[in-house]
């Protein structure tokens, strides 16, 4: 798999990486397409953009509805398209329960039956793959298709170190004001390709090839406190026995590349 991936990685063109041109979501003013919807007594931050049949995009871990700028408006030119940022990320407010995969499925359930939507195609990223996966688990008469991009992987799957997560507790209010610090200074840090590659080499591969605008808009919605409970809830989530019980189409995407999630978990 080793040589392969290297043999894949060869071949990619970095001349093509990242989006070229203005960008759409540029045009777009997103304040009006912008609203919190209560769900089970906490504010849901979701924009809504077209309309058609519905898709559902749900984001990673420290991630928020602005990780699918790029996607929204090409797929609003005939589809409604919804985003949201889960409970304890974005500017959603933090869970009254305890987070785990489930009840963040459960939130999306609430969420559609709020905004009068039966069923939708519901795209993952990352953590927001275990969400969709758990979706088609637990309600898949809402679930018409089911599009996994990078999804968690099953190489997580119960890797939760007792230890280190005692070790991450210990140090949740360093990282949250340090992830809190690079946000604050979104705006600074993505104008400059040197510190856009310190800060983003872990989730992307060639960051400083990436537009600044897009980039300030990822680091603005980190720092928020639901990362270490969303850590604990997805490295003890139990998927890989159910997989057989999805019957809805899926497409499983993966980038050759991913820093993050490796490529054999596809």
């Amino acid at each position: 798999m080793v040589a392969r991936s290297s043999a894949v990685a060869q071949r990619v063109r970095l001349d093509h990486y990242g989006p070229s041109g203005r960008s759409a979501w540029l045009e777009v003013d997103w304040r009006e397409h912008q609203r919190w919807i209560d769900v089970a007594g906490r504010a849901v931050n979701v924009v809504e953009l077209g309309e058609g049949p519905c898709v559902i995009f749900i984001h990673g871990l420290s991630g928020s509805w602005q990780n699918w700028l790029e996607n929204i408006p090409d797929l609003a030119r005939d589809h409604r398209v919804v985003a949201l940022d889960l409970p304890g990320f974005g500017h959603s407010s933090m869970p009254q329960e305890r987070i785990t995969m489930t009840r963040y499925a459960a939130i999306v359930d609430g969420l559609m039956d709020a905004m009068g939507i039966d069923a939708a195609t519901i795209v993952g990223n990352s953590m927001g793959g275990f969400v969709a996966l758990d979706m088609a688990l637990q309600h898949p008469e809402r679930v018409d298709r089911l599009v996994l991009v990078a999804a968690a992987g099953l190489s997580v799957e119960h890797m939760r170190n007792d230890r280190a997560m005692v070790a991450l507790r210990r140090l949740e209010r360093l990282i949250t004001g340090y992830n809190g610090l690079i946000a604050a200074r979104a705006d600074g840090v993505s104008r400059r390709a040197r510190l856009r590659r310190q800060v983003l080499r872990l989730v992307a591969a060639h960051p400083h090839l990436l537009p600044a605008p897009l980039v300030s808009e990822q680091l603005k919605a980190s720092g928020k406190p639901g990362v270490l409970d969303a850590v604990e809830a997805l490295t003890t989530y139990p998927i890989r026995a159910r997989l057989p019980e999805i019957a809805c189409p899926t497409l499983i995407v993966w980038g050759a590349l991913d820093r993050l999630v490796p490529v054999a978990d596809a």
